[in-house]
């Protein structure tokens, strides 16, 4: 497990107590009971959750996000007036195991109508390598990313796995157009039980969502099907759940945390890969340093590629919307992998 990377929760215990107290007079406001016209207000973690209650509430809910644009997720510390946020949301939309301080903070919120997103679809285990062929009839991987083949085992110390998790369950749902639109039918669902009021128009919200992902996903499914290579070299080993959706390989010079430093041994193990795959591209990501890429890139001769793991939108961002990078991420592994 990555120890840097968790955030104490007992850093942000202090804060949680304030909050509360001070809105210990407020009760959390259901919706259904609200009768004032006022918008539903929303809590969402970070941008994937953000852009499905935007896209899913419309002009009913007034979304706030916990993580800023720029800001890499991982990192993120509450504040106390976030903190308090939280406890005056209706609704509250969160991925748990990314953002620890987030997860103990919601979970002492009181807040009634509160979603994970993992639960609402299936987490398994990636290591630095996945491939679309190394899950082949897993689908009884259960709910906690447990998997029935030890694919990845040899690669389960040291590189940066564990996100908050037991079991390492990979979180980067939202990166696989398939697994993200059961997410958007479950919140969607979700908002209908929270605001009845507006139930129609937040399930007519979903499916425009959910037919434009599934638009999403033919064009991968057709951009990707004839290609030179399969293996892609990247140093977030985000796109486990895209490689498997694709019938990619993913090699992470490091593992699922985006700032983990690679040993010398799997650098090594990577100029191999690269020569013996005949793989192209390094990528690296908008919200994190390119310094592992461009240093592995001088050392092999391959070129370097922003492959963006949406954690937030900037204007880096290749981009406006989730919709518009994933198109972008499509294209920059069309040119890598030798789209034919």
């Amino acid at each position: 497990m990555n120890v840097r990377r968790l955030i104490p929760t007992t850093a942000v215990a202090g804060a949680v107590v304030l909050g509360l107290t001070a809105l210990s007079a407020c009760s959390t406001s259901d919706a259904a009971d609200g009768g004032n016209g006022d918008k539903l207000r929303v809590t969402a973690s970070f941008y994937p959750m953000q852009f499905l209650t935007e896209r899913i509430g419309g002009e009913h809910v007034a979304v706030t996000s916990l993580t800023k644009p720029g800001v890499e997720p991982h990192d993120l510390e509450l504040t106390p007036r976030q903190i308090g946020s939280i406890s005056e949301s209706d609704y509250v939309l969160y991925l748990k195991g990314i953002q620890p301080a987030v997860d103990d903070a919601i979970l002492q919120s009181g807040v009634k109508n509160t979603v994970d997103a993992a639960t609402l679809t299936t987490l398994e285990n990636h290591g630095s390598e996945v491939s679309g062929h190394d899950h082949e009839g897993d689908e009884h991987a259960d709910e906690h990313g447990h998997e029935g083949e030890e694919a990845h085992e040899e690669h389960s110390e040291g590189d940066g796995h564990n996100h908050g998790e037991e079991g390492g369950a990979d979180p980067h749902i939202w990166l696989d157009p398939v697994k993200y639109a059961e997410v958007a039918k479950g919140v969607g669902k979700s908002l209908e039980k929270a605001d009845p009021d507006h139930a129609a128009d937040y399930k007519k919200n979903t499916d425009a969502l959910v037919a434009e992902l599934g638009e999403l996903n033919t064009a991968y499914e057709t951009g990707l099907k004839n290609t030179s290579t399969k293996t892609f070299i990247t140093t977030h080993s985000a796109f486990g759940y895209l490689a498997e959706r694709y019938g990619l390989t993913q090699q992470g010079i490091a593992g699922i945390d985006p700032e983990a430093e690679p040993s010398p041994a799997r650098i090594q193990e990577i100029h191999t890969i690269a020569e013996k795959e005949k793989a192209t591209t390094v990528f690296f990501e908008t919200l994190a340093s390119d310094k592992t890429a461009q240093t592995l890139a001088k050392d092999t001769g391959l070129k370097t590629g922003v492959l963006d793991p949406l954690e937030g939108i900037t204007d880096k961002s290749q981009g406006a919307d989730y919709i518009e990078v994933m198109e972008s991420n499509l294209a920059a592994l069309q040119k890598a992998l030798g789209a034919k």
